[in-house]
């Protein structure tokens, strides 16, 4: 390798690099100011899907999926890891299953070592941040067989969207990018009081 090309290649890789920690900074001050700007809006997220729910569009999956595409096309969640930071999935017997046979242990030991049940008898970890995410570069040591919750996060595209609106909104103050969903949905279909959502 040439002086020259070694030097693009430094060149190259130190420009990357300042604009990769130029994002994650970035987030990291969306992350600061996430809970307090979804708070801000909680009532009145609730009050627009509760109406939304009197009067659902039909093409309402549709524009979700439009809309999550579109989010999920310019935002990196490797930046952010928030979710595996602060929550944690459901883990159905299929994902237990699945993840035990992957870290070649028995499921009962899996269980025992990682998962607890929640107040709703779910299974869910015991620790948070999750014990298979890497906070060096937020990424996940069993993303290839990660719990369907987290495949699916935020759920912001699945069908029968107006099933999960509730969730939604809890996850607005977890995910920046279902915050970004929500306030592009709003305005989307736009609820005034006394005027039909248009369809």
């Amino acid at each position: 390798m040439s002086g020259l090309v070694l030097l693009k290649s430094i060149i190259f890789y130190l420009e990357v690099t300042k604009i990769v920690n130029r994002n994650i900074s970035q987030m990291d001050k969306r992350l600061e100011e996430l809970p307090k700007l979804a708070e801000g809006v909680k009532k009145e997220n609730k009050k627009y899907f509760a109406n939304l729910k009197k009067r659902t569009p039909k093409n309402l999956d549709y524009v979700m999926q439009d809309i999550h595409e579109k989010e999920f096309a310019k935002t990196d969640c490797l930046t952010c890891g928030n979710c595996c930071k602060t929550t944690s999935p459901i883990f159905t017997e299929r994902d237990t299953d699945r993840i035990s046979k992957h870290l070649k242990m028995k499921v009962v030991d899996f269980k025992n070592q990682y998962l607890e049940s929640d107040k709703d008898d779910f299974m869910v970890l015991k620790t948070a941040p999750c014990s298979f995410f890497d906070e060096k570069d937020n990424t996940c040591f069993i993303y290839d067989v990660r719990p369907k919750a987290c495949s699916e996060y935020p759920h912001t595209n699945r069908k029968k969207f107006i099933q999960i609106t509730d969730l939604t909104i809890s996850n607005t103050e977890v995910c920046p990018a279902t915050f970004n969903i929500v306030e592009a949905l709003k305005k989307h279909f736009p609820f005034e009081p006394n005027k039909k959502i248009r369809r």
